[in-house]
This record gives C-alpha cells, sequence and structure tokens, in this order.
C-alpha cells in the first residue's frame, strides 16, 4: 500500500483583503499586525470592518494583511444567506462577476462591486513540497475525513512561493464535517 499524504486543516473565516486606496477610504491608522498568519508574508490585522447588504450587516469582519492590488471580500455559504447574497465558489482573485458588497470602516464606507465570493478549498504549498507529494499548480485533490461526520471534500493545489503547506477551509465545512484548525485528513491524487 502506498504511503498516505496527510495535510493539516486551518479553518478560515470570513475576511477581507483591500487595496491601499480602499483601506485609506475606512481607516485612519495604518494596517497593523494582530499576529502572523502561517502563510509567509501574511497577517491578520487588528482593524476590522463592518460588511453591509441592503438585508443585513456582519460587523467585526478581520481585513488580512499585506494589503493587495485588488479587492475580495471572502464568506461562508452561512454568511451569504445571512447577507441575502449568493457569492461564486472561486478562488482567489477569480472576481469577475462575482457579488457587489459594502464595507463600513471608522473613517467612511465604500461599495464594492465584483469583489464578494465564497473561496474555494484549497491546499497552500510551495514548490519543495508540490514536487515531493507530485503534485502541480490548480491539480484538483479529494480530502478524506475519517472521523464521526467522515466524508470526502475536493480541493485545488495552490503552489507559490511563500506557501506553508496547509489546507484552507471555511467554517461551513469544518462545521459539516466536524473539523478544526490543526485537524489532519488524507489527500489522495
Amino acid at each position: 500500500m502506498e504511503n498516505k499524504i496527510i495535510g493539516k486543516i486551518a479553518v478560515s473565516n470570513r475576511h477581507v483583503h483591500l487595496t491601499k486606496e480602499v483601506y485609506d477610504t475606512l481607516f485612519e491608522e495604518p494596517l497593523s499586525i494582530k499576529r502572523p498568519l502561517n502563510q509567509i508574508g501574511e497577517f491578520a490585522s487588528f482593524q476590522t470592518v463592518t460588511l453591509k447588504t441592503e438585508k443585513a450587516e456582519i460587523p467585526s469582519v478581520r481585513v488580512i494583511g499585506p494589503l493587495r492590488k485588488y479587492n475580495q471580500v471572502e464568506i461562508s455559504r452561512s454568511d451569504a444567506i445571512i447577507l441575502g447574497l449568493n457569492p461564486p465558489v472561486r478562488q482567489s482573485g477569480d472576481l469577475e462577476d462575482s457579488e457587489t458588497i459594502t464595507l463600513i470602516g471608522p473613517k467612511g464606507e465604500i461599495t464594492l462591486k465584483d469583489a464578494c465570493i465564497q473561496a474555494e478549498r484549497h491546499i497552500h504549498m510551495n514548490e519543495k513540497k508540490a514536487q515531493e507529494l507530485g503534485l502541480k499548480h490548480e491539480d484538483m485533490v479529494h480530502l478524506i475525513v475519517d472521523n464521526d461526520k467522515g466524508g470526502v471534500m475536493d480541493a485545488f493545489v495552490k503552489v507559490s512561493s511563500n506557501g506553508f503547506y496547509e489546507i484552507h477551509i471555511d467554517k461551513d465545512d469544518a462545521n459539516c464535517f466536524m473539523l478544526k484548525t490543526g485537524d489532519e485528513v488524507i489527500i489522495e491524487k
């Protein structure tokens, strides 16, 4: 029997990525690091925004740094239902024809068109780890969950130079499969 590939789960909550221009519309103070994330160079900031639609608001949504070249709001399906939205399931940066959403910060608010998605499940890794596992950027794999609510999820491979080896799923997936950050699953090619 071949060796099993094991990966650790990282549960991702709703969050936003912002450009400098949009950040400056929402905040007076500079973006500041609350804690580093495993993905090298990325961090959870102290700054938060409120997500707003005609139907509802969700407060205290974390801004993830550093600032980017595009604005992106990542929410779960449960969040989408609360907000009355139907964002597509997409890879990061694939924002065309996604949902419009308003962000409220302490300084101001802004409505962003084509900015809101549900993030597709993915596995971060660097080139060395991908080669070691025999995987390539954008390969699709199965995540085998072996617990009381076990099952199978699909995920794509995301290879980058700063990729720290971990599997990103959202809170809905985590709750459905009784998973938490640090739990291990089997990755099947």
